[in-house]
């Protein structure tokens, strides 16, 4: 059976014919308008009022990190740059669709050298100026098709608001050309549970209604399937659902050896999903809801307010509060107004904090004055440390703050190379898979060219993982993981073979791989670790990993 590959997300499988996307409208042609510019310009703005209204609407309806992502794209459809940029077209005497898609196209190029998660925008950028130009024109806009019965949908890939918005009862799984492990498309994927393979370069070749597997542990699209093997896809679709549909119980290997799953939250608003699917605790709670809207930084009263809120959700159980984390692609004026030349490498993270010593005291204080009012057992880390000296400093001063437990993120090789020395100096690390690839592989995380290299499967990343795993084992000291790789489920188990004690993920996701650990023992996945590590590629060390776990 002919087989196209490419990045499994999830356990799901799924049989059915192909839905493809239609391809975006055709660009409008560079002719003068026969309304008047004050005509166009009321034209246009009615469209994009109709556009940013939508998003709003659709973000409120989905909630979680997919409404963050539209309401980013509402703000587009009404930034003041964008708007002058279409005005100077309109004054030209463009028709509104080509005013809006020259001035798009030329902001999208400049987000895309820019790169970074300003370059990740450009592509949600083009989506907002097909979507008003299709409102200028008076027609739908561009979408999920809907062929009438249940689909696998392909596409080139997908904008937020389509994967937001998906019909699970019709779109069976969801098969992209583009897209890598953490692009939005992925990480909206597992937020959602819908079977899916992204990166599948060859998916252009498939056509419409044509029948097709898509098998997301293989990371697999099988073409031409028999009957007989659409009915064992069929069976394997139930058996998960009925997997889902169980008790829940604690994250546990076959062997009984306990791995806490915990969920990644970015604000208290997350914590009755986290609860419901299972969460045993919070290994991520991202702090910086509170700081990108604000134009100073919020008051010890406000934050603790904020922890409280989520501090009261998990009564006894662990709760890791990430410091602020900003910076780079998330850039605060009171933190760091100066411009750098590359921010990924510039003052964030911890070292924005250390400059800026009075909020993290802040920051510290209010999470302590929130444990002291709540049940929950707080943890704190730092993001971003480089240095053994930064991670000492970070811990004596959260002590000194009264918060017992401190720890750091492992984000940055130097200090994972360093690992015995880190461990040794504070409580805990947390390793953020996502900028440790970043930074291994010297690809932006955020940036579409190189998602290729951005795979927390590649060796050199899981290497540097396992010599974390060992400087915690060595301590006996907790090691977590609280970056995508944890919702891998498969990736999940390597690193507990790396030497892992907690998985913390996107509430989503916590089904999947608690499903995928009791298949496997400790020793089952020490060798399912040994044999990704001895694979020379992403590729191979996943395909390695699997062959081992299909044995055991």
């Amino acid at each position: 059976m002919p087989e196209l590959s490419g990045i499994g997300i999830g356990r799901g499988i799924a049989a059915g014919p192909v839905a493809r996307m239609s391809p975006p409208p055709p660009a409008p042609a560079d002719e003068a308008s026969e309304l008047s510019p004050e005509a166009e310009t009321d034209r246009v703005k009615e469209a994009l009022s109709e556009v940013a209204g939508e998003l709003e609407e659709r973000g409120r309806a989905v909630g979680g990190t997919a409404r963050d992502v539209l309401e980013a794209q509402a703000m587009m459809a009404q930034d003041p740059s964008l708007a002058d940029a279409v005005q100077t077209r309109l004054q030209a005497g463009k028709t509104g669709e080509f005013a809006v898609h020259e001035a798009f196209a030329e902001f999208r190029a400049t987000l895309e050298q820019l790169g970074g998660y300003l370059g990740e925008r450009a592509a949600d950028l083009s989506d907002v100026a097909q979507r008003v130009i299709a409102s200028l024109r008076g027609l739908p806009a561009p979408g999920v098709p809907d062929p009438g019965h249940p689909f696998i949908l392909v596409a080139e890939d997908l904008a937020p608001a389509d994967t937001a918005l998906l019909d699970l009862d019709k779109v069976q799984a969801l098969v992209t050309i583009q897209g890598g492990p953490t692009s939005h498309t992925a990480i909206l994927a597992r937020e959602k549970s819908i079977t899916a393979i992204v990166g599948v370069a060859d998916a252009a070749e498939l056509t419409e209604d044509e029948q097709i597997i898509v098998d997301s542990v293989a990371g697999i699209v099988y073409t031409q399937p028999s009957a007989e093997q659409i009915r064992d896809a069929q069976a394997r679709r139930t058996a998960r659902e009925e997997e889902a549909a169980a008790p829940l119980t604690p994250g546990t290997l076959a062997d009984g050896t306990a791995v806490p799953l915990l969920a990644n939250l970015g604000s208290a608003s997350s914590t009755d999903q986290a609860v419901e699917l299972g969460a045993e605790g919070v290994g991520l709670f991202r702090t910086e809801f509170l700081f990108l809207s604000a134009d100073e930084a919020p008051s010890v009263e406000e934050q603790r307010e904020a922890y409280q809120k989520v501090l009261q959700a998990f009564p006894g159980q662990k709760v890791v509060v990430r410091a602020l984390d900003a910076g780079a692609d998330k850039p605060l004026s009171f933190l760091n107004d100066q411009p750098e030349e590359n921010p990924a490498l510039g003052l964030r993270g911890l070292r924005a904090l250390m400059a800026n010593e009075q909020i993290l005291k802040d920051q510290l204080t209010a999470l302590a004055q929130a444990q002291e009012n709540t049940e929950a057992d707080v943890w704190v880390m730092a993001p971003m440390v480089s240095t053994v000296e930064e991670a000492e400093e970070f811990t004596a001063l959260a002590k000194q703050h009264g918060l017992q437990i401190a720890g750091v993120m492992v984000e940055v090789p130097s200090i994972a190379l360093m690992a015995d020395e880190l461990m040794s100096r504070t409580d805990f690390a947390s390793i953020g898979t996502n900028d440790l690839t970043q930074y291994t592989m010297a690809a932006d995380r955020l940036l579409g060219s190189v998602a290729s290299l951005q795979d927390p499967w590649h060796p050199a990343v899981l290497r540097l993982i396992r010599q974390v795993g060992a400087a915690g084992i060595a301590s006996a000291k907790p090691v977590g993981v609280c970056g995508e790789a944890a919702a891998d489920p498969l990736l999940a188990v390597v690193l507990v073979g790396l030497g892992v004690n907690t998985l913390s993920m996107s509430p989503a996701a916590l089904a999947d791989v608690r499903a995928e650990l009791k298949l496997h023992t400790l020793e089952q996945a020490r060798s399912i670790a040994a044999a990704a590590l001895t694979a020379a590629t992403a590729a191979q060390a996943r395909e390695s990993a699997l062959s081992v776990a299909q044995q055991s």
